[in-house]
């Protein structure tokens, strides 16, 4: 492991891939969108999340859509980054594939980091739903199949998108160990079994941290107070 820094453009590198990847995260894009449509801030509005439901509540389902779309979008874009830097680092330790994945999971991680915490708009932004969803689109789609199938069947029993959020963060976590371990590692042996460790580990932090940013949900969840998905039709 040590070797992979002994090299100093594969630190530049990985920086590089952090550094840009949370800096296209923190481009929250409900902020922007609702400042568009509105002219307000989307946290003083509604829940105050900095997330496309707040949005889709508060401002409406254009500007709704147009959010959901540009967050999963600055992810993918990120995501895609990293896998491609990081294939090209000057080290022996991983093959190609787990240098993809790993750069994959680097600025996927950052940019869930930037949307959550943004630079530029005072470290207060959203949940990073969408942001997990694009990741695992791009790195993994049969996780983020599983996810979505979760997501949509507890949405569909409940109309309540704070319990599909969380509930899918569990699918997602133990999808991504399961088809990593049994299809990647056993299967077509293309990474090493600690590459299939070090996946589910990024993304257990990864969605443990959405379901902390979602403690407020929580709480109103187990008093019965979290509201069904209404959205508004008209911008103000």
């Amino acid at each position: 492991m040590l070797s992979l820094f002994t090299d100093f453009s594969n630190i530049l590198k990985i920086f590089a891939v952090m550094l840009a990847a949370y800096l296209l995260g923190s481009l929250n894009i409900a902020i922007i969108v609702t400042k568009i449509f509105t002219g307000k801030d989307i946290r003083t509005m509604g829940s105050g999340n900095g997330g496309f439901t707040n949005v889709m509540r508060s401002v409406g389902t254009t500007a709704g859509i147009i959010t959901f779309v540009g967050d999963f979008l600055k992810c993918v874009i990120s995501v895609l980054i990293g896998g491609f830097v990081m294939k090209t680092l000057n080290t022996e330790i991983f093959n190609s594939k787990e240098l993809w994945g790993y750069g994959e999971y680097l600025a996927g991680m950052c940019c869930f980091l930037g949307h959550i915490f943004p630079v530029y708009f005072k470290f207060k932004g959203g949940k990073g739903v969408v942001t997990v969803a694009a990741l695992t689109a791009v790195i993994n789609f049969p996780v983020f199949l599983v996810g979505l199938i979760i997501f949509s069947i507890v949405f569909l029993c409940t109309k309540i998108i704070s319990i599909s959020s969380i509930i899918s963060a569990f699918g997602i976590l133990g999808a991504t160990y399961l088809i990593t371990y049994f299809h990647n590692y056993k299967q077509l042996g293309e990474v090493s079994f600690e590459y299939v460790i070090a996946v589910t580990v990024l993304t257990f932090i990864i969605c443990a941290t959405v379901i902390i940013k979602h403690k407020s949900n929580i709480q109103r969840l187990l008093k019965g107070e979290e509201k069904k998905l209404e959205i508004k039709k008209k911008s103000n």
